[in-house]
């Protein structure tokens, strides 16, 4: 099974409270994006629930004590009172609890008895055959998969059909939550470039069979809920296929994607679709499925879902309330098994057309070397007329459209033209000669008005206005001339290129420039475009071009850059031919997001269908590079056409943090050296950059051996929003390619802190606004067994309107503990609101202490009693409760007695398989759960 390891813990009272993490895979960054080692060894999963407080952390209260009190050369301002600059002390901000990387996770593995695999192999999935109808060829996940990349590149089919076939999901125990939790999920995940998934809501068949133990659970298998709301009674489970062929994968990259196969593993969510919670996370590795020659594999595995909860112990809350506060509070870190989830895994080799090219095995010419002789001029010769112009020239098509339509010109010389009025027929306002019919229209239109018996003073003022409107179409027609003509001069000199980029991946090329002239020139380089810019340092320069092997001449100090200018500038001599070097970079991209919830059955389509939504990738542009010579024209234009293309994340993060507050974060990078650096104490460069300008992210270079931290600092959100970003961490100088892609999603929630006592009941009232429309609402919580929500089933909201929930808080475990209620949209799917609880538990006043011993192994246990007298002169009712309901029961747990009266409560011990001790708190409540009295018990097991 799945094995975690908690991350470094080390809490201030001050600081923030752990934030809940989901960390997936971690592995090498695609290699036609890089060619340098990555800065991860792979590993799959760790799973931690991470919360913080409203207060900001501890380490912003100490960043930068920096303040200007006295003027340069003044040497007398610290004897008026003045005092001197304060020295910066050498400081590291301590996010914490610090998100540690690099934790392994060993191949997945069955733990089910032969009962549970029995049932999930008679639910009748369907099976994974080959192209001939044959069962494709069953891997164990447990044994190493060897991999020969000449092997998979010689296979004669060369097309995948991946398929990922969702079979069950096995219940396990969790404290605060029924037997029957969860009843709906569904899982959200990303396989390679294609777009992330969102499934439908599954539910989870139990079955039939009576089952033999309750340590081990029978798997229950997903199915697929209609739009009625009816169980799918078709094929179980559910299944999602992907398609790698020549017509997905681009030049070379074949090669790419069969290390990413071999190397990475493929995070998945797991979440409940009733209370939009989710319950966990895993990870699958994805080696085996590799054919390596075969013609179809498959795996199943069997993987557990995982949890963190960071819980305070009661010290904490102890020194918390006496104001003692330490730099490392102690903060208990548990791993919970959520559940197990089965999955099988397979490929299918498809042939492909051999008359077609293989475009995923040919490696890529060198197109980043363009040349003015690849593209043709858009011009072709032929008449100058406006006419033309306006064919070639799609501005001043427009820019004619509008003449045409403006009220202010052509209407109201148009309107002062009757329709008897004597117009000639050859009229055409748009020939170079049109003047004179432009006059001969005047003349007419003044002879028209002159017989109605239209004043002079009208007639006069009318051809003013008609002069004025006749001479702006005539300078309108002039510029539009000019404009059309440079632009077809412009496509003359200009040189498409395509690119294809994706999310902070440097794009390098050079573009041949050439001088026509006979003349020296000096010639300015401008773009349009600050992420297309133009490579000046010669290293730079030298690393990208033995990046990408281009055999071309380089020269020192060839550019130069003046203050002010509008780009660099360099010297070409006449006739003569250099390369200049571009590098296109872009570190921002969309950040939409699909709304939480599981996806829709679509229309007309199977039980087996999960959505794909959009990918978050770079968005498309058109970026123009402009060589000016020295009298300011172009002497050529290098015109950029990039297209975007997903990028492949290596690690998922999830966040939980109060709504409207800064989130700081710092995220620790495991040990890294560089192999092709041969000194052992050499800095490794590591270097940042996030997707989101408004998000600060940054590292620190500290000296060798010491921990690197990726520091975070995010800007709040009001609840439920989530908000998503990219964290690319870059190990080379010049940040060709990231080493490391992240996937961040903050989820903002709205806090609420209670503070209640173990085993009593504590309410809390919470508000719940609605919006614009009415909506059925649904309250639910984390923990429903410790928190209940009142009301308790589904209410109507109406819009605008305030709904008062009330919160049942009863807690068994001292200490600080963090729990969650959604309110959701039952019809739609939808999280209206989400509170996160901040809860500070502590202990009862103990009336009485006891101790027994009960005997070890042999299951009898040991039965015992205690007396209790009501202190009260009336009778009342009493209820029993107890913080290990699994190790002691009630003779009865409901009681009355009369006033002043006694009565004798009954214990039943449940006996241990190992020595040890354990102190069980007993609960005397009212009907209202509010304590009377507290025994403790002192169990030792001998």
């Amino acid at each position: 099974g799945l094995v975690a390891r908690g991350p470094e813990l080390s809490l201030s009272q001050l600081a923030a409270a752990p934030r809940y993490q989901t960390i997936s895979h971690s592995s090498s960054a695609l290699p036609w994006q890089q060619s340098f080692p990555s800065l991860l060894h792979p590993s799959l999963l760790a799973s931690a629930h991470q919360l913080s407080h409203v207060a900001c952390s501890a380490v912003s209260n100490i960043a930068h004590l920096e303040m200007d009190l006295q003027r340069e050369g003044d040497v007398s301002a610290s004897a008026q009172g003045e005092g001197d600059q304060l020295e910066e002390l050498p400081f590291t901000p301590v996010h914490a609890p610090v998100i540690t990387l690099g934790m392994t996770l060993p191949s997945s593995s069955s733990v089910s008895s032969r009962s549970s695999l029995a049932h999930l192999y008679s639910a009748g999935f369907p099976e994974i055959l080959d192209n001939s109808g044959q069962v494709a060829e069953v891997l164990d996940p447990t044994e190493p998969v060897p991999f020969d990349p000449q092997r998979e590149e010689a296979d004669l089919l060369q097309g995948n059909l991946l398929v990922f076939q969702f079979l069950a999901f096995t219940r396990i125990p969790t404290p605060g939550v029924g037997p029957d939790w969860p009843d709906n999920i569904h899982f959200t995940f990303q396989f390679y470039r294609f777009p992330p998934v969102t499934s439908q809501k599954l539910k989870l068949l139990k079955s039939d069979k009576v089952q033999q133990k309750r340590c081990d659970p029978l798997p229950c298998v997903v199915a697929s809920i209609n739009r009625d709301g009816t169980v799918n009674s078709g094929s179980p489970g559910l299944q999602v296929q992907f398609r790698v062929d020549d017509g997905f994968l681009r030049p070379g990259e074949k090669r790419w994607f069969l290390r990413y196969l071999a190397l990475h593993t493929m995070h998945i969510d797991i979440w409940d679709s009733d209370s939009l919670l989710l319950i966990g996370s895993t990870a699958i590795e994805l080696k085996y499925m590799l054919r390596q020659g075969r013609s179809a594999v498959q795996a199943l595995h069997e993987v557990e879902v995982l949890t963190t909860d960071y819980v305070g112990d009661d010290a904490l809350l102890m020194s918390a309330s006496l104001g003692q506060h330490s730099a490392s509070s102690p903060m208990t870190i548990r791993t919970i098994v959520r559940g197990r989830l089965h999955i099988r895994t397979g490929n299918t080799g498809c042939p492909v057309d051999p008359t077609r090219r293989r475009a995923g095995d040919v490696m890529p010419s060198p197109s980043h070397i363009i040349t003015p002789r690849q593209v043709t001029s858009g011009f072709r010769g032929g008449s100058l007329s406006s006419r033309n112009i306006l064919q070639l020239n799609a501005r001043n098509a427009a820019q004619a459209h509008r003449l045409e339509m403006d009220g202010a010109h052509v209407p109201l010389y148009r309107h002062r033209i009757r329709p008897d009025s004597v117009m000639p027929a050859e009229l055409n306002l748009n020939e170079p000669n049109g003047v004179r019919r432009k006059l001969d229209c005047m003349a007419a239109v003044r002879q028209r008005e002159a017989r109605e018996g239209v004043q002079a003073a009208n007639v006069t003022t009318s051809e003013a206005h008609l002069s004025r409107e006749l001479l702006q179409i005539q300078l309108s027609e002039e510029r539009g001339r000019s404009d059309g003509i440079a632009n077809m001069l412009g496509q003359a000199i200009t040189t498409q290129h395509l690119l294809y980029a994706s999310l902070g991946c440097a794009e390098y090329m050079e573009f041949v420039l050439k001088n026509p002239f006979n003349v020296p020139q000096t010639v300015t380089i401008q773009s349009d475009d600050p992420d297309l810019s133009v490579i000046t340092n010669t290293d730079e320069w030298r690393y990208f071009k033995a990046l990408t092997q281009t055999p071309t001449p380089l020269e020192e100090n060839m550019f130069q850059w003046e203050q002010g200018a509008p780009g660099p500038r360099v010297y070409l001599r006449p006739k003569e031919s250099i390369h200049i070097p571009l590098k296109y970079q872009c570190f921002l991209c969309d950040h939409t997001m699909a709304p939480q919830g599981p996806s829709f059955l679509p229309t007309g389509k199977g039980s087996q269908m999960a959505k794909k939504n959009q990918s978050n990738i770079v968005a498309a542009k058109t970026i123009k590079v402009t060589f000016k010579a020295n009298d300011g024209k172009p002497m050529a234009i290098c015109q950029v056409n990039v297209e975007p293309t997903p990028h492949v994340v290596n690690q998922t993060f999830r966040l939980y943090h109060p709504e409207l507050c800064f989130l700081k974060k710092a995220i620790r990078l495991p040990p890294w050296h560089d192999p092709t650096v041969e000194d052992p104490d050499a800095r490794t460069n590591i270097s940042v950059r996030c997707s989101d300008p408004n998000i600060i992210c940054q590292t620190r270079m500290l000296v060798p051996g010491e921990p690197q931290d990726v520091y975070l600092k995010v800007p709040g959100s009001p609840s439920p929003h989530i908000k998503m970003f990219f964290v690319m961490v870059f190990t080379d100088k010049w940040m060709a390619a990231p080493s490391q892609m992240w996937q961040i999603y903050v989820h903002f929630l709205e806090r609420v802190d209670v503070s209640c006592v173990t085993g009593q009941r504590t309410c809390q009232s919470l508000v719940l606004r609605g919006r614009q429309t009415v909506r059925k609402v649904k309250c639910f919580s984390s923990h429903p067994k410790e928190i209940q929500v009142d009301p308790e089933g589904v209410f109507v909201l109406p819009p605008s309107a305030v709904q008062e929930l009330q919160l049942k808080v009863q807690l068994w475990r001292a200490g600080s503990r963090f729990l969650y209620v959604n309110a959701v949209d039952v019809e739609n799917q939808r999280l209206i609101t989400a509170w996160l609880l901040c809860l500070n538990v502590h202990q009862p006043v103990l009336s009485k202490a006891f101790e027994v011993c009960v005997p070890v192994g042999g299951g009898r246990g040991s039965s015992k009693k205690i007396t209790y007298i009501n202190p009260y002169t009336s009778g009342r009712k009493f209820l029993l409760r107890s913080d290990h309901p699994d190790l002691l029961q009630f003779k009865e747990d409901k009681f009355q007695v009369s006033g002043g009266e006694s009565y004798t409560i009954g214990l039943r011990f449940a006996s241990s398989q190992s020595p040890g001790s354990v102190k069980i708190h007993v609960y005397v409540n009212n009907l209202e759960e509010k304590t009377e009295e507290t025994f403790v018990v002192n169990v030792n097991y001998s």
